[in-house]
């Protein structure tokens, strides 16, 4: 059995927003993504592959296809396959993401 704390898998990068993997297998993965103030992700899309943000502290601006929605703790969007997507942090504060893509690209 795999268990991990992800407490203490966070960190943030001033360079760029980190992505941290906690679980992965040939069929998924799942990462926390950790954005301080003015941090990106830009948009990309992957073919054949859904990926789902959750988040977890702070606030986040996702964007999926042409639309962009403020996300919260406890909110979650998804980009299905072959959708543009990205997300950004526009707050004052660090934002820290839940991220699941299946299949993995």
């Amino acid at each position: 059995m795999e268990i991990k704390d992800l407490k203490s898998l966070v960190r943030y990068n001033p360079e760029k927003m980190a992505k941290i993997p906690v679980f992965e297998s040939e069929k998924l993965f799942f990462d926390l993504y950790a954005l301080l103030p003015g941090q990106a992700q830009k948009a990309h899309a992957h073919e054949g592959s859904d990926k789902i943000y959750y988040v977890l502290e702070g606030e986040v601006v996702v964007r999926i296809g042409e639309e962009e929605a403020l996300l919260a703790p406890g909110m979650a969007a998804i980009a299905r396959s072959g959708e543009a997507h990205g997300v950004r942090n526009e707050s004052a504060n660090p934002a820290l993401l839940l991220v699941v893509m299946a299949p993995r690209p």
